[in-house]
């Protein structure tokens, strides 16, 4: 059930089946979390499973901007994983946890709560499980301006994936797709903190390569504006405004507040556009009120 829920939301958005995801949590899966269980094991893997679907209800809470709410489930998902007696489970909460926290501003908190669990993965996960883990390290050094840990992380993130050789699994808990791709798009991120536009761009169209709009439809189309940004801000008009009309093909139909506001964001380059009288700029724009006009 929670790898249907995930599927669905990586197509559909945050504002896609909330109340079913929440509603399933507080009825069937507390029921389930009360059982007895004859394995030790089994009851573990409930409580993981619990863990997960709570995660998932703070991370749609989140794609639809209500920050309060998801540190609401965040902090129950916490609470059942540790009930898991697994490190591993608490270290995907504390990832998520410290990407809230870069999201709200306070890049010092994120730092800690990434270093931190970095080492509840160390030795635990595959290397490209572990590189997702790095690359959020890599994301809070950068929005705490220090460059040499953010590249120094990057770096250790590329060879983690490269020792992984591509014949890993995906991690059990949602990332968006292959590791290969969270990786790229968060270097991305971690790039454009530091001012580098061009090295973001670069690992953002990575990030695209790696993902495919079958299945990761709302992540695609965000990698896709954010390239868009990226040419934006390094002057490359032509070239973003291609993007960002890839981007919003994919982005009809998807109920998510980070889909709007990569879509406002490319508005305010989009009308710089138009009294440059860049070609297309007028067409794209107005594709962008349509898109955020309530159907």
């Amino acid at each position: 059930m929670v790898d249907a829920f995930e599927q669905a939301d990586e197509m559909l958005g945050g504002g896609h089946g909330r109340a079913t995801v929440v509603q399933y949590l507080v009825t069937d899966v507390d029921g389930y979390l009360r059982a007895r269980y004859q394995k030790e094991a089994s009851r573990a893997a409930m409580f993981e499973a619990a863990a997960r679907l709570a995660y998932l209800a703070g991370w749609k809470a989140h794609d639809l901007g209500r920050e309060g709410l998801a540190q609401h489930y965040y902090a129950h998902a916490l609470q059942l994983a540790h009930e898991a007696d697994d490190p591993v489970p608490a270290a995907w909460v504390l990832r998520i946890l410290a990407h809230q926290a870069l999201d709200l501003g306070r890049p010092d908190e994120c730092v800690a709560l990434a270093e931190q669990a970095c080492r509840m993965v160390n030795g635990r996960v595959s290397p490209s499980t572990e590189a997702v883990f790095t690359i959020t390290s890599a994301r809070a050094h950068g929005a705490a301006g220090d460059k040499r840990r953010a590249a120094r992380s990057v770096i250790k993130a590329e060879d983690q994936l490269t020792r992984a050789e591509g014949g890993e699994p995906n991690p059990a808990w949602p990332i968006s797709g292959p590791p290969a791709g969270t990786v790229a798009s968060h270097t991305a991120k971690t790039w454009a903190a530091l001012g580098d536009h061009a090295a973001a761009e670069q690992a953002h169209l990575a990030a695209v390569r790696a993902r495919s709009p079958v299945g990761y439809r709302r992540v695609h189309a965000l990698n896709l504006a954010a390239v868009g940004a990226q040419q934006a801000a390094q002057g490359k008009a032509d070239e973003a405004c291609a993007s960002w009309q890839q981007a919003f093909e994919f982005m009809t139909g998807v109920a998510s507040a980070r889909h709007r506001a990569a879509i406002l964001d490319a508005r305010h380059h989009l009308r710089a556009f138009v009294r440059r009288g860049v070609p297309g700029a007028g067409a794209l724009d107005h594709h962008c009120r349509q898109l955020l006009t309530p159907s």
